[in-house]
């Protein structure tokens, strides 16, 4: 399709689209917009669809016909323009007419975010100045010992949060073979003592990793430049807050009433997520630039396995989203596996 457009950058990574459509082209979309608008044109004596052109006009009016063109020749145009002008947009674009009449060309602008351009630092040597302050854990038998004892009360029917003064020291189980036993995959309690160090350790190290990994993303970012869409910021502030009442249902209680306890409206708690929404979208957007950058992909294979297991667990699961999960998930990780490796 024929448009004369001509674009303009805005700030915070948006730009505006201006254009028209040649008369020609946009009266090509008069037929079908009639056609359309028929469906819902209800007269008697006539079967819906089946109403003639005249009748259709006369019932609706211009405006609503030219309306459903511009709807119709803009949802043509508007991919074709993107991929002439190599534009990323994201979101759903504004647009605005700004001519619409019978035999003229139709004016047009159109308002989008696009992908921002990332100016990253040397993340590689930032990485290893992060991992300078990674620390060593180890797992301490005074933990592995009160783990031990907490295993014992739960054992007696005590649940998290009891006072512990509720249980007899002599109600509960001795710490010896038959209480491994008792659990199902030991068979002396030394075993057990050495799996639960195990465990201890395996998440000192988790919570360490994270740390590490967060302070690699924080140091990145920090010197990124870059104009970030706000509709990325907006999209992932409602995911948070989304996630937040989800919490608090899970706790039993509404999300009215967990403001009410917090003492804090709504855009209050919207005002206080906004920067971490920001780091966010900041840490996802240098993470994939520095994939690009160092053609990190994931292996076909481990996403395609991946997705299954989702699947299976997730029935309802949209596939096409899913996969996309999955993909940013273990691109991400090879991302940082590479950081920790330099």
């Amino acid at each position: 399709m024929k448009t004369n457009t001509k674009i303009n950058k805005l700030p915070h990574s948006e730009i505006e689209i201006e254009g028209e459509i040649p008369t020609e082209e946009f009266e090509r979309h008069r037929p079908r917009a009639i056609k359309n608008l028929s469906q819902s044109v209800d007269l008697p004596g006539f079967r819906k669809g089946h109403v003639p052109e005249a009748v259709i006009i006369s019932k609706i009016g211009d405006v609503s016909i030219l309306e459903e063109m511009a709807e119709l020749a803009l949802g043509e145009a508007y991919p074709e323009i993107l991929q002439t002008h190599n534009i990323d947009a994201i979101g759903h674009p504004a647009i605005t007419l700004t001519k619409l009449a019978v035999g003229n060309p139709l004016g047009f602008t159109i308002r989008t975010a696009v992908l921002p351009t990332l100016t990253l630092p040397d993340y590689k040597a930032l990485a290893k100045d992060a991992l300078k302050k990674k620390e060593e854990v180890k797992a301490e038998d005074d933990e592995v010992e009160k783990a031990l004892s907490e295993l014992r009360k739960l054992r007696a029917g005590w649940k998290p949060g009891e006072n512990d003064a509720d249980f007899d020291e002599a109600n509960l189980p001795p710490i010896d073979d038959e209480f491994a036993k008792a659990l199902g995959e030991f068979e002396t309690i030394a075993e057990l003592r050495v799996k639960i160090k195990e465990n201890i350790l395996a998440e000192k190290q988790r919570r360490e990793k994270e740390k590490t990994r967060t302070r690699i993303l924080e140091s990145i970012i920090k010197k990124m430049d870059g104009d970030i869409p706000k509709i990325l910021i907006e999209t992932e502030l409602r995911t948070m807050l989304e996630q937040l009442k989800s919490d608090v249902a899970a706790m039993g209680i509404t999300f009215e009433q967990y403001i009410t306890h917090t003492k804090k409206t709504e855009e209050e708690i919207r005002d206080e997520l906004s920067p971490r929404a920001e780091d966010r979208v900041k840490s996802n957007l240098a993470l994939a630039e520095i994939a690009k950058k160092e053609k990190i992909t994931p292996d076909e294979k481990d996403i395609e396995k991946e997705v299954e297991h989702l699947l299976e667990h997730y029935k309802d699961a949209d596939p096409i989203r899913t996969r996309s999960y999955v993909e940013t998930v273990l691109t991400n990780e090879k991302v940082f596996e590479m950081l920790e490796s330099e």
